[in-house]
Order: C-alpha cells, then structure tokens, then sequence
C-alpha cells in the first residue's frame, strides 16, 4: 500500500513539474477551476490593491470566464472601460454574455497572445493578471508588452495563488518586472496567495 501511495505521489509530481515547464492556458472545458472561489485573492483585496477610479482604462490578460470583470466593469463605471484579452475566444464569449446580462457596456473582448498585445503604447491605467502570467511561454516578453502598454504611472496587478502547477513567486515577478522596467511597489497577502502591485 505505501508503494502504491509513494507512486501516486511521484506521479502528481511528475505532472506538476511537466505543467510547469510547458505552460498552458487553462482550456475552456475545464472552467470549473476558474469559476471556483478564489481564497484569499478576494474581489475586495482586488479592488483594494489597485484602486481602481471611475473613468480609468483597465486590460484584463486571461480573464476567465469573468471572476474579477464583472467588479473592474463596476469599478471603473460606464465612463471607464475593461478589454478583455484571451487566447480562447470561448472564455471571451462567456464573460461577455456574464457581462451583458448584468447590463455592463464597457466590457470589450479581443482575442490574442499576450506576448503581442495588439494595442498602442500607453493605453491603459492598469492591466490584471491573475493566475495567468506562468500559463505565458515567454513571461519577460509578456511583462515588456504590459510596461509598453500601460500609461506612465499606471499599474500591474498580479494575482498569484498556490496550487495552481504555473503559480509565479513573488521574487520571479519582482525580478522579471524589473527587466520590464515595472516596480514591485506593493504586495497583500502571503506569498501562497497574494496581489502584488507593479508600477511602470
């Protein structure tokens, strides 16, 4: 019986390390695991950490099927707008349907590689990632994408929790935003669960 449990064991680990060197978004078929609560990197913590402000311009890279949008779309009121970027146009067509029955306007979906976000320089006050940056082959080309985006002194929220076989350690993040040209400027959380804040 220990052999069969010490082989099951190796076997979970085997997996894990295999998803860890070839990252992959989650796949729509399997949408449970986002839609599931998320202990600890709360919608209040969310909101706390980037204070968000009416009006603002927010990009969310992989959101799901909408766990944080709905409260961004919320957030930054009609006046504001939130672009929804996935690689899987399901996801995408889900939040928007979330999105639309809840009467929310400014909610925009693209689909598309975040190693080649397809906006101009400076566009936006902040950009969400969450749970979502280690499932990203190239993760500095990625984070360059976010600095070249985001206006000056806007903000990168990254929302990291364990468990997830792609979570990024706060001192990855800290180091790969730095090649960036992103600050560390804040985290809230342990470093299993946290938010940490980012500023071009």
């Amino acid at each position: 019986m220990r052999k069969l449990i010490a082989a099951g064991a190796l076997g979970v680990v085997a997996v894990a390390l295999w998803w860890r060197k070839n990252p992959s978004a989650c796949p729509y078929s399997q949408r449970f695991w986002v839609e599931a609560p998320h202990p600890v990197i709360t919608r209040d913590r969310m909101r706390e950490i980037l204070e968000p402000k009416p009006g603002e311009q927010v990009l969310e890279i992989g959101p799901g099927t909408g766990y944080y949008t709905l409260d961004l779309a919320q957030w930054v009121g009609p006046e504001g707008g939130v672009e929804i970027f996935d690689l899987q146009h399901e996801m995408l067509d889900h939040t928007i349907r979330r999105a639309r029955e809840r009467g929310l306007w400014n909610v925009n979906p693209k689909q598309g590689d975040a190693q080649a976000l397809p906006y101009d320089d400076d566009s936006f006050d902040a950009a969400i990632l969450v749970a979502t940056l280690g499932e990203i082959p190239d993760q500095d080309v990625a984070l360059r994408e976010v600095a070249r985006v985001l206006r000056p002194g806007g903000r990168l929220i990254v929302g990291e929790l364990f468990g997830d076989p792609h979570m990024v350690t706060v001192g990855s993040l800290e180091d790969r935003g730095a090649g960036a040209g992103l600050r560390l400027t804040r985290r809230s959380g342990p470093a299993l669960a946290y938010f940490a804040r980012l500023e071009a």
